[in-house]
């Protein structure tokens, strides 16, 4: 099941609400991922991304959350693309200490 749109607010595969900045930046980034790539990586990050929010107890998804799903998320070839859209799209992972060495956690 994909998000739905209510009252201005997003909310993901897991009913979970989204700001509605980051989601914008969200689908931009994920917009300019190659076609093949693109559904896998929407679903994959969206679903990670709500699983951090709640892990740290907010009701949101945040930049924070999009941005470390990412970081958790996508194989370490695709992380030179990756850094690059995050740029163009103006998420900022280096606020949040990112990328963390080889193993990304």
């Amino acid at each position: 099941m994909h998000g739905i749109e209510d009252a201005g607010h997003y909310r993901g595969t897991q009913s979970m609400e989204w700001e509605p900045k980051i989601k914008e930046k969200f689908d931009t980034m994920i917009s300019k991922i190659p076609l093949f790539h693109r559904r896998i990586t929407q679903e994959a990050v969206s679903k990670r991304s709500e699983e951090i929010a709640q892990a740290r107890n907010s009701a949101m998804v945040q930049e924070e959350d999009v941005v470390n799903a990412f970081f958790s998320d996508v194989p370490s070839p695709f992380y030179s693309m990756m850094v690059r859209l995050m740029e163009q799209t103006g998420l900022d992972y280096k606020k949040y200490g990112l990328p963390r060495g080889n193993n990304n956690k």
